[in-house]
């Protein structure tokens, strides 16, 4: 399969704006339900804090998956897209309230709890209510992922998680209260991570260690969710459109040992959605310095923040020219020298008006988009739309 990219189209169209493939999409999504056919006993929820567009939400949800909120306001999406709330976890160190009573008023499946104060607030306000909210504990498993410093998120310095010390406390806590019922552990310990070996097999030897930890003291868990992470080939998408996701999954199936009661969770994002959407972009100005040349286009970090965030790189491909290549620093229009997409980038020679794509933006691209400098909000566009 290739991304289909229909060019006459995007030439009508006002840049920049985001465009997704939805043939990649649901040919991702049948991946991933295929091998959760083949591990049995296993969840997957999507990691709506990657992509929460209105017009992808309700194709993942028909493929079987539930989902994973970190806001009351990505709850709200995924049930108007047709998420059940009985597969919607809710995540997150700083729930308000508000967003604990919708959750509680949807009877989702269970909140991943990261504090004692956290767990107090949910059993009170469950109380109000009448009902009893389940509850898994997010475990900082202090194992670090091979991945940038702003997307590790299992080390014990991190704000995410509890302490493995204190583990065994938070859940005879939660046994003593009236309106929570502890359903299982929760752990993530970063993004973006390509070399499953080095960063998932630890995590899966913290687990086994804590699992028989918590069994000696005769606490049984029905639920383990391994949280998100598995990375995509930025550098060459069409090379790799749809992650190893067998690969994946059967990794920790095979290593944790998961007893015949439990169910294993996922909750993937950027793997589910990046590879089938590209931020579109049109070239302004071609400007030549004393030793650079500068593709500046109208897209910048407003609607594609990773590479000033993250000192992510992504593709670039200009769709319009076949010309001979040439050496360009490709930058967007905002007030911030940070708004750079590629140094020395080798590109078929750039006229204004050619347009250029910045491939694998499905994920933390449009979600994170803004409107510094008084910049719209970009639209966005899937292949249905243009056809």
């Amino acid at each position: 399969m290739k991304t289909t990219l229909p060019l006459e189209r995007f030439k009508q169209l006002r840049t920049p704006f985001y465009y997704y493939d939805t043939r990649i999409l649901r040919e991702t999504l049948k991946v991933i339900s295929d091998e959760m056919r083949a591990l049995g006993n296993c969840e997957v929820h999507y990691a709506v804090k990657a992509n929460a567009n209105p017009k992808l939400l309700p194709i993942i949800s028909s493929y079987g998956l539930g989902a994973d909120c970190v806001s009351g306001g990505e709850i709200e999406a995924a049930l108007k897209s047709g998420f059940p709330a009985d597969k919607i976890v809710f995540a997150g160190v700083g729930k308000a309230d508000w967003e604990i009573n919708l959750a509680l008023d949807n009877d989702i499946f269970c909140f991943n709890v990261e504090s004692v104060p956290e767990l107090e607030i949910i059993n009170e306000l469950a109380a109000s209510k009448g009902k009893t909210a389940s509850v898994a504990f997010r475990i900082n498993p202090d194992v670090g992922a091979h991945t940038h410093a702003n997307i590790t998120t299992g080390l014990a310095e991190n704000k995410f998680g509890i302490n493995m010390d204190d583990m065994e406390g938070i859940i005879a806590r939660a046994m003593a209260l009236d309106h929570v019922h502890f359903v299982g552990l929760h752990f993530h310990i970063g993004s973006q991570i390509l070399d499953l070996d080095a960063d998932f097999l630890p995590l899966c030897e913290r687990i086994n260690a804590l699992q028989d930890q918590l069994e000696s003291r005769g606490v049984r868990v029905e639920n383990i969710n391994v949280g998100g992470g598995l990375g995509v080939d930025y550098d060459h998408p069409e090379q790799h459109l749809i992650p190893d996701f067998k690969a994946y999954m059967s990794m920790f199936a095979k290593h944790l040992q998961l007893r015949p009661w439990q169910t294993l969770h996922f909750e993937p994002g950027r793997s589910i959605v990046a590879q089938c959407g590209s931020l579109i972009s049109r070239v302004l100005y071609v400007k030549q310095s004393a030793n650079k040349q500068f593709a500046i286009i109208d897209a910048g970090m407003t609607e594609l923040i990773r590479p000033a965030l993250y000192q992510a790189h992504h593709f670039i491909e200009n769709l319009t020219s076949n010309e001979e290549t040439e050496i360009y620093d490709v930058v967007g229009p905002i007030c911030e020298s940070s708004d750079l997409f590629g140094r020395d980038e080798r590109l078929p020679r750039v006229r204004r008006g050619d347009l250029i794509a910045l491939r694998s933006s499905g994920a933390y691209g449009e979600a994170m988009a803004s409107t510094y400098n008084c910049r719209a909000l970009p639209k966005s566009y899937i292949l249905e739309d243009l056809i």
